[in-house]
């Protein structure tokens, strides 16, 4: 679940405690960009980039491939209950030939009437927007995030605003990610006791896929509510252990709209359970658990079904080990998920487990095994990272999250995805790091393996997943 930064020691992350001498490396290494503080307020606004250029070894056709994003990131804190944050992005990429498959492969959908079958334009960008073209085979797209949060009180929050959840400690999540599009939501967060928080989100969530008539110049998209009831329970230090309940509410169809069942603002889990026979709904019941020993060592793991069916939930297994062999800055994490056919649907398309056309949850959908080995690294500002992913797809349909009914051929085969990166972090609050990376990655479906260098400077405060 999203953290508040208030409630969790974020120092050894984020604070540098480095002399400067001189007020241009202070503000390049230590700050934000204009920081502003008085007696019962702050403001803080640093730029955003991610400025790179690349190529793919691979490619025999020479294409450049780049990432041209400039932003701005603001946040402030007003009294003492209130705090916004705020950033914008505005985008054009070229990406490698299996990225632009994708981005293209869930692109929004439009209904041809005559024939009754739909047709696709433009594509989406996990993490961050829809598209539209940029020159040749580029891609141009901006989108904001942002949140309001009120705390009348130690016990409660009060968060509303338009940005992406990520619930569970590994790098995937079964149950809810940062993979999709930001989308608007209010979220509460109780503290019932030390050991008790219930969170309890609502979002608007929507399938893109435009509405056969429409009054306005632009048909609207067909949208569906979600709403996740997650509760966390604390028996001892160390050991969190959370019960999930995200589901899926219809709205209506291309057709016709309709208002949410009034059980959609119900806090309690389980509520929504007497009308799975009436295909309102798609419901997903999950446990999220973590458990930190020696103080060094993280073991975590979720469970995820859909829809009351319990013989074959999906799983992950993981762990991350820190401090290894002395080095107070080296980091380990070994992954496995498992996520069998038929996870997140319920036969509805419309109701799928998904937002703008991309899985709410794993990048791949369902129907695979997946294995991570990640290991990072850093001294004195200079860093490393390598990660590997494994992917064994088990009658795997790439389009089975999309609003629509599809009869593509399942497939099975292998995927194998590994990146280095090697790079000089600036500044911890807005990770500023200037890189150089190689990505490889192969298939046994397509053979066309990819091979990708880039170079650039960024500010990395947003995931955008490119292992699928």
């Amino acid at each position: 679940m999203p953290y508040i930064e208030s409630e969790i020691d974020l120092t050894h992350t984020i604070r540098d405690s480095s002399k400067q001498y001189y007020t241009l490396t202070d503000i390049l290494l230590k700050k934000h960009l204009f920081e502003i503080k008085g007696a019962d307020f702050s403001l803080n606004i640093s730029p955003i980039a991610d400025l790179r250029v690349g190529k793919d070894l691979s490619d025999t056709s020479q294409r450049r491939l780049f990432q041209n994003t400039r932003g701005i990131y603001i946040e402030g804190d007003l009294l003492k209950q209130f705090s916004f944050s705020t950033s914008i992005y505005e985008n054009q990429g070229r990406f490698a030939a299996y990225q632009s498959s994708f981005f293209q492969s869930v692109g929004e959908l439009y209904t041809q009437q005559a024939s009754g079958t739909y047709s696709q334009q433009n594509a989406v960008i996990p993490g961050a927007a829809r598209t539209k073209p940029f020159k040749i085979d580029g891609f141009d797209y901006a989108y904001a995030t942002g949140n309001i949060i009120y705390r009348p009180n130690k016990a409660i929050h009060f968060i509303a605003g338009n940005t992406s959840h990520f619930i569970g400690d590994g790098y995937r999540s079964l149950l809810l990610s940062d993979n999709s599009v930001p989308a608007p939501f209010l979220r509460t967060v109780l503290k019932a006791t030390d050991k008790i928080e219930i969170n309890c989100i609502r979002m608007r969530l929507f399938n893109l896929i435009r509405r056969p008539v429409s009054s306005s110049v632009e048909s609207y998209y067909e949208s569906k509510a979600y709403s996740v009831n997650y509760i966390s329970y604390k028996p001892f230090k160390g050991l969190v252990v959370s019960l999930f309940e995200g589901v899926i509410w219809s709205r209506g169809d291309s057709i016709v709209s309709k208002r949410v069942h009034p059980l959609f603002y119900s806090p309690v889990p389980g509520s929504a359970l007497p009308l799975l026979s009436r295909n309102e709904l798609n419901y997903l019941l999950g446990i999220n658990a973590g458990y930190t020993f020696f103080e060094k060592y993280h073991a975590y793991g979720q469970l995820a079904s859909s829809n009351g069916h319990f013989n074959n939930p999906a799983f992950q297994l993981g762990i991350r080990a820190y401090s290894l062999a002395g080095q107070r800055d080296l980091m380990v994490q070994a992954e496995f998920n498992h996520v069998p056919k038929g996870t997140y649907n319920n036969g509805n398309p419309s109701l799928s487990y998904s937002h703008y056309n991309l899985p709410l949850a794993t990048i791949q959908g369902e129907a695979f095994d997946e294995f991570i080995l990640r290991i990072t690294y850093e001294w004195n500002r200079l860093y490393v990272s390598e990660k590997l992913v494994i992917f064994n797809l088990k009658e795997f349909d790439a389009t089975n999250w999309l609003p629509i009914y599809t009869s593509p051929d399942k497939v099975n085969g292998k995927i194998t995805h590994n990146a280095l990166e090697v790079g000089y972090r600036f500044n911890r609050k807005m990770n500023l790091c200037l890189f150089g990376s190689w990505i490889f990655r192969k298939d046994n479906l397509s053979n066309n393996p990819a091979s990708l260098i880039h170079v650039g400077l960024r500010t990395g405060i947003l995931n955008h997943y490119n292992d699928f």
